[in-house]
């Protein structure tokens, strides 16, 4: 339990880093742009961000899967990920800018579709190599990997957008500075040179991509059933609409860092744990404490949504607070899917959360197809929460035959469930109090 505390604390860090320059981008892209200019980025951003979860193939999960269970050397590894990274860098380039030119409402500004294109090369790369970190457990390096991106990007954003007044643009070039920086840092510092070789390691890198694929494919089902409202906003309806949607969804979204925390920590040691019965014991434990947390903290950003939003976004995107308001109801139950899910896949069984969020999202499209044209941003909202709850409810089901613990035993709270975050507590206080 204590090194468990140690990498919670480290990776509750390195999130709090990525939660206040997320707050801090969104904020100055709010303010400076208004709902129409935010609508427009989400839009631009939504397709490579869908397609890094393709071009990604599951890279990391695999990574962390095979290196935590030894069944290759972390060289081999190295270099048979970055062979697999120079040919999904260029198909992903070149087949990404042909989806956004030919689906995107923004597709006939050149600049703005190149600028979004540029930092998935980057973005692959570290993704790619992130996997070694967490496969040895090395959680420090990880979180710096996370965090180091999302900082330069908001401060970029501050000096580009706030500062300059570059609008649209500003934003696009801020995004592509962070993963660039990190993927340098990955190359010279934590010599990642060494891993481009012309020997090719045929079979590592078949072993990869059979599992990976797999991870792949329910990676972009999961993210489809978060990015759908946005891609079928930025057909169906007004950049107004689909900015007042993406403020209020990416608000909701930040509740989701504190289960985030746990994650990290759940796919690595899942990964390496000699006794998964118990450590399913844990995941339980957690999730009790997270639906806790979430529950109060969403609770609070109900009632008090309209002032929230006014003082980060500003009064052109009260609106959102509608959107908001629809969407926290979802966002907890879907918060066992969050949590859980990251057990099995650290297993080697990503496809349990396909039997979940297959027909959670053959729901969100049938249910955004008929409200966004009625509701636009709010009926999106609608569309996603019940999306969110079926997900999240089935997942507890399948969840629970997989692993053999009932789900009144995984849902019943105790006294017990409360030690992580009571030792959590202590610990800070103590190392900041010394």
């Amino acid at each position: 339990m204590p090194s468990f505390l140690s990498d919670l604390t480290k990776v509750a860090k390195s999130n709090v880093v990525i939660l206040l320059s997320s707050i801090l981008g969104s904020v100055v892209t709010a303010r400076a742009l208004g709902p129409e200019g935010n609508g427009i980025i989400a839009g631009l951003v939504v397709y490579p961000s869908l397609f890094m979860t393709v071009g990604s193939l599951g890279i990391r999960q695999t990574v962390t899967y095979h290196l935590g269970k030894g069944i290759f050397s972390e060289a081999k590894i190295k270099t048979a990920i970055t062979q697999i990274w120079v040919i999904t860098a260029i198909s992903s380039f070149f087949i990404c800018s042909f989806l956004m030119k030919n689906l995107s409402s923004s597709g006939d500004n050149w600049m703005w579709i190149a600028l979004a294109l540029v930092p998935i090369p980057f973005n692959l790369f570290i993704k790619y190599n992130s996997g070694i970190f967490l496969g040895k457990n090395d959680i420090a390096v990880f979180n710096r990997i996370n965090w180091v991106p999302s900082l330069t990007t908001s401060i970029l954003v501050v000096i580009l957008v706030g500062i300059c007044s570059l609008g649209i643009t500003g934003a696009l070039v801020a995004a592509c500075f962070g993963p660039l920086l990190m993927a340098l840092i990955l190359l010279f510092k934590h010599d990642f040179l060494r891993a481009f070789k012309f020997s090719v390691e045929y079979k590592i890198i078949k072993s990869i991509l059979s599992l990976g694929l797999i991870y792949a494919f329910a990676l972009l089902v999961i993210n489809l059933n978060y990015k759908i409202d946005i891609l079928l906003l930025d057909k169906m309806s007004s950049p107004y609409e689909l900015g007042i949607y993406s403020k209020g969804a990416s608000l909701t979204q930040y509740l989701w860092q504190i289960p985030m925390v746990l994650n990290t920590i759940i796919f690595a040691r899942s990964a390496t744990s000699s006794d998964p019965q118990e450590f399913s014991q844990k995941v339980a434990q957690l999730l009790r404490i997270s639906i806790i947390i979430i529950s109060l903290a969403s609770l609070l950003l109900f009632v008090f949504a309209d002032g929230v939003i006014s003082i980060m976004f500003g009064a052109d995107f009260i609106p959102s607070a509608i959107v908001v308001r629809f969407l926290l109801p979802g966002v907890i139950v879907l918060t066992v899917f969050k949590v859980m899910n990251t057990d099995l896949a650290g297993r080697g069984k990503p496809w349990i959360s396909l039997k979940a969020m297959l027909p959670a999202l053959f729901i969100n499209v049938i249910l955004n197809l008929i409200y966004i044209p009625l509701y636009g941003s709010v009926g999106a909202a609608l569309s996603s929460t019940v999306s969110y709850t079926l997900a999240g409810l089935l997942f507890l089901y399948f969840y629970s035959k997989e692993v053999g613990i009932p789900v009144r035993v995984i849902l019943r709270f105790s006294k017990k469930d409360f030690i992580v975050i009571y030792k959590s507590m202590e610990r800070v206080l103590a190392k900041y109090a010394g």
